[in-house]
Order: structure tokens, then sequence, then C-alpha cells
């Protein structure tokens, strides 16, 4: 019976944003079993997520050399047999997870694992007879996997991790927090999500005319370093943070925000485990696949516009392209991304 099982492995090893859409389900788990202890199973970048979280431990998996092939799959379930492991929900569902369920059910242990819809996304998807209807949410399914074990979970309540303390090299740099910061995130692993940056530019000119706003950009690698500051250009409340912080540090700054715009990525994903209200952009996939952000409108979904682009979504990760469909997002306005933005904030007084 679930309440005589204590301790928990739970494994979703990337990408970042699906392993971000796993902690409102492991806060439910906490608080509504408290007899449980969890032993989140993932990458050490991901460390961060769940250290506040009570009852929670993060084994690091380096699939790089000590969890490196056949032997290193061996190393991760001994590991976990030393974390004395008696059930493993597996909320990633490849083939690394598989054969450590597998091994564990050589001794009898128990496992459930997460079905990711594939059937019906390769439906919403497809190009030919096409079934455009609102999937289960991944939160949903991480639901089921739980309920699959025995642990039923209430999420009509919805769980966020707290605000985090911010460093004193963010505070120098955005000062006090006496009026909105918005947080932008326009880059997306994929071009066909990627709303196109001359229109993000104009929205973040608008924005910066509200001087009751601060905007900080956030961004990856050198490249989009270098797109970010000629967008923060001449603009004295705008802020590009790629490369300038850490990633604990950015964590931080993501809590405290008033609302994030990011694309159908992680830094949504980010945002809405700490409850920021999050407006997404919406290319070549769809918030019908089950990636909206957790507790988030879906009206704060914009997406393309699928008279212009009837085979919308052509894709659940942004990898597929399909010809004729470069400019989908294009057909997202200017104006109504800045006005879904205006629309989650009260216009306060000028910053300091």
């Amino acid at each position: 019976m679930p309440h005589k099982i204590k301790n928990i492995a739970v494994i979703r090893l990337s990408a970042m944003g699906d392993v971000a859409m796993t902690v409102p389900v492991i806060l439910a788990l906490v608080k509504q079993y408290t007899n449980v202890n969890v032993i989140v199973v993932s990458r050490p970048f991901y460390k961060p997520f769940f250290k506040n979280i009570p009852n929670v431990t993060f084994l690091s998996v380096h699939t790089n050399h000590r969890h490196k092939g056949l032997l290193g799959i061996y190393r991760l379930y001994k590991d976990l047999k030393k974390n004395q492991v008696e059930v493993i929900a597996d909320l990633h569902n490849v083939l690394r997870s598989k054969m450590v369920r597998f091994l564990f059910s050589l001794s009898g242990k128990r496992s459930a694992f997460t079905d990711k819809g594939r059937k019906e996304k390769n439906a919403l998807t497809s190009i030919v007879n096409k079934e455009f209807k609102p999937l289960k949410s991944m939160v949903e399914r991480h639901v089921d996997t739980f309920k699959k074990l025995g642990y039923t979970l209430d999420l009509s309540t919805p769980l966020f991790l707290k605000p985090l303390e911010l460093s004193e090299e963010v505070k120098e740099i955005l000062g006090n927090k006496n009026c909105k910061w918005i947080g932008i995130a326009p880059f997306a692993h994929y071009k066909s999500k990627t709303y196109p940056l001359d229109l993000m530019k104009q929205v973040i000119v608008e924005l910066s005319k509200e001087k009751s706003f601060k905007i900080a950009l956030f961004g990856g690698g050198n490249l989009e370093k270098v797109a970010l500051d000629k967008m923060a250009v001449g603009l004295e409340n705008v802020y590009n943070f790629t490369k300038v912080i850490s990633f604990k540090e950015e964590l931080q700054l993501i809590s405290n925000l008033d609302v994030m715009v990011s694309m159908d990525s992680g830094n949504a994903h980010l945002a809405a485990m700490y409850g920021v209200k999050t407006i997404t952009l919406w290319g070549a996939t769809h918030p019908y696949a089950g990636f909206v952000p957790y507790n988030q409108l879906m009206e704060n979904c914009l997406v393309s516009d699928r008279t212009k682009y009837p085979l919308l979504p052509t894709s659940i990760y942004g990898n597929k392209k399909v010809v004729g469909y470069e400019d989908a997002m294009r057909t997202i306005s200017v104006e109504k991304v800045v006005f879904s933005i205006q629309s989650q904030l009260a216009v306060s007084e000028s910053c300091d």
C-alpha cells in the first residue's frame, strides 16, 4: 500500500522545460503525502529547481562519465539502490530510464511511466487528416503516472516555488523592485518557434516607453547576447542579462518578475514554476499539444493564424519544417503582444 512506501525515485533527465514541468507535481506529492521522500534523478544543471522543496533530494546523472553507456546505467541503478528506492516514477520513459526500471523490477520494485501521448500528438501535427483538439497536458500526464502507483494528487490549488532572494549583482543592475519587472526570452531551439527579432525589437521599444517598467532580456550563447545587446541600445530601462549573470541568478531574477514573455521554450516553464504570469508565443507548435506553462491561461498563449496557415501545428517540438510556413509567427502582431503584456500589469509609478 502507498502509505508503506517511503522512497520514490522520480526520473526526468531533460530538457529544461520538461524538468521544470515536474516541479508542481512533486510539490503536490510531498505536501499531500508527508511520509514520502523523493529522489529526483536528473542532470546536475537542474538541481537548483528542487533545492528548497522539503523531503526532496537530488541524484545527479552524469551521462558523459559515471552514468555513460550500459555500465553507467547499472551504476545509476546501484546509486539509486543506495538511496533505498522502493518505487520508480519514470516521467521520461526513454531507453536509459526503461533499463533502470527493468533492473528494479528484477527485485520486485514497482514502477510506472508517463504516457507521452505520441499517437495523439502525431494526429495533432499531421498534414493530412489532422485531429485539431487539445490534448492532456504533460503535468496531467505526470499526475496519472503517480496515480498508477497509488498516489492520487490534487492540483486544484496550484503550488509554486517561492521567489528567491536576489543577488547583489542583480540588485546593482536593476535596483530595488519598486516598479514592474518584465522578462523577455525571445529565442527558442528552433527557428520555427522563434518570434521574428525585428518584431520583438518593436515590442521591446514599445514597452520601454512606459517608465514604470523595467525589462530584462534573457538569452543563451554569444550570438544571442549580441542580438539582445542591439535590442537594448538606447533604451534606458532595458537590460540584457545574457552571459552577465549565472544560471542561479537568472532563476532568482525570473522568480521575481511580474510577467515573463517567452517562446514555447524552457524559460516559460521556469517562470511558471514560480507562479509568474507567463505569455507564450507559438509558431510551428501549438498549446494544444500539452505544453502550456503550468497554471497559465490559454488566452496568454498567442498563436499564429491558422486561417492563413491551416496546417498548424506542424510539429510538437518545432523541428519539422513545412515549405511556405516560415513566416507563420509574423501573424502574431506586435500590438497583440504588447497588449497581452500590459493587460497583466497594473501600471505603477515610474522607477527611480
